[in-house]
């Protein structure tokens, strides 16, 4: 049965869509979800979009979804440190999403000698704000970092995720940053906290072994590794730790075969 679980979590890159284009069985599938009653949350690593922005995209894609559901790193990183940093001030290597998503918290943006460092992904990015970035905080600023992302999905190929700039910035600094999102648990322990649930009620379905599956299995809840993204099934069935489930796609009958 696709309502096994009330809280459906999907990873978006990768999973829901590659790039600019969307995977059919997922856009399918959610709308046989919705109309079970079912409203997905959707998670993503990726900091640079607003939860507007991603409305949209998933609009375009023929998916209805709120923006109270559309759970992004950024948006999990200004919670963070507006629950610890509140009143600091903050020097942010970012796109939109991030920088959106700080200005509706109690932190100061500069760009220089910040109290905190938070980093997510710029393809903006320039040697001034990594050089501003490594000076403040070996000046003792405290480095947090969106998500550790190596690489990003997309319909060009894999690309460079912040991983790969927040590596550059540990190497240089010799500071190992803080990190939000996916694997670890913030942004599911605010998919909960929304949806009021309990963790058994709970799934998440992602394409990368190394951020969503782990979340989900560090949480506590099930998960789906769903082929054709980051993660080869292959590859993921050499791991200590198992997913749930394996599903070789979305489409709502594998769903309901793998679930029974």
């Amino acid at each position: 049965m696709i309502n096994k679980y009330t809280v459906y979590c999907f990873d978006l890159d990768g999973t829901v869509y590659h790039g600019t284009e969307p995977v059919e069985e997922a856009v399918a599938l959610i709308d046989v979800l919705q109309k079970e009653g079912i409203d997905p949350y959707y998670i993503t690593n990726n900091s640079a979009a607003s939860p507007k922005e991603v409305q949209q995209k998933l609009k375009a894609f023929g998916i209805e979804a709120k923006q109270s559901q559309i759970m992004t790193s950024a948006i999990a990183t200004a919670h963070y440190c507006q629950e610890h940093y509140r009143g600091k001030t903050v020097q942010i290597i970012g796109e939109t999403g991030l920088h959106e998503a700080f200005e509706t918290i109690e932190m100061e943006i500069v760009d220089t000698g910040a109290d905190v460092v938070v980093m997510g992904i710029d393809r903006g990015i320039s040697y001034e704000k990594l050089a501003n970035a490594c000076l403040a905080i070996r000046e003792g600023a405290t480095f947090i970092a969106t998500n550790g992302d190596k690489a990003i999905p997309t319909e060009r190929g894999l690309l460079p995720g912040a991983g790969s700039f927040v590596k550059l910035v540990e190497f240089s600094t010799g500071v190992a940053p803080m990190f939000i999102g996916k694997p670890e648990s913030y942004l599911l322990t605010l998919v909960q906290e929304a949806s009021r649930s309990r963790k058994e009620e709970m799934i998440l379905i992602g394409d990368n072994y190394d951020t969503d599956i782990l979340a989900g299995i560090r949480y506590g809840i099930a998960t789906a590794h769903v082929e054709g993204g980051v993660t080869s099934k292959e590859e993921v069935l050499t791991k200590e730790e198992k997913p749930t489930y394996y599903l070789k796609n979305l489409a709502a009958e594998t769903i309901q075969k793998v679930f029974e």
